[in-house]
C-alpha cells in the first residue's frame, strides 16, 4: 500500500512541476511580446494620415461621424454622404449621367388596346376571368 501512495505523490508532484514550468514559459513569452516594438500599428496610423489629405471626402465623413446627432442636419454631411453613396455604388454625377431611356413595353409589336388610354393605369390585382360557355346538360 505504501508504494501506491508514493506513486500518487510523485504524480501530483510532477503535475505541479509541469504547471509551474508552463506558467513560467507563458509569462516569459508574454514579457518578450510586450517588450518588442511592433511597427505594424505605427505603419497603419501613418498610412491613414497620408490618405486623409489626399481624400477630402474621407476627412469630411470622419468629421460628420464625430458630430453625432447633428450630422444628419448638416448640409455638408448630407452632400458628403451622397457623394460616398455615388462612389460606392459606382454612379456618375447627374451632370455627366446619360439621359434616362424611355420605358419599353413587354410586347412592343402588339398594339395597345383601344379601351386603354395613355396615362391611365389598368387594375392588375387579379387576372381577367373568362366566362365559360353554357354546356348542354347530360341526361
Amino acid at each position: 500500500m505504501a508504494r501506491t501512495e508514493v506513486g500518487a505523490m510523485e504524480g501530483k508532484l510532477l503535475a505541479r512541476i509541469g504547471a509551474v514550468i508552463f506558467i513560467a514559459v507563458a509569462l516569459t513569452v508574454t514579457a518578450i511580446e510586450m517588450s518588442s516594438e511592433d511597427d505594424e500599428p505605427d505603419a497603419l496610423a501613418t498610412r491613414d494620415r497620408s490618405i486623409a489629405p489626399q481624400d477630402p471626402l474621407a476627412s469630411e465623413l470622419r468629421r460628420c461621424s464625430g458630430m453625432g446627432e447633428a450630422g444628419p442636419r448638416d448640409p455638408g454631411c448630407l452632400k458628403a454622404w451622397a457623394a460616398s453613396r455615388r462612389r460606392f455604388l459606382g454612379q456618375r454625377d447627374s451632370a455627366t449621367a446619360p439621359a434616362p431611356v424611355a420605358p419599353t413595353t413587354l410586347f412592343p409589336n402588339v398594339p395597345a388596346s383601344a379601351d386603354r388610354k395613355e396615362g391611365t393605369r389598368m387594375d392588375v390585382t387579379a387576372p381577367a376571368m373568362q366566362v365559360e360557355p353554357p354546356r348542354p346538360e347530360a341526361r
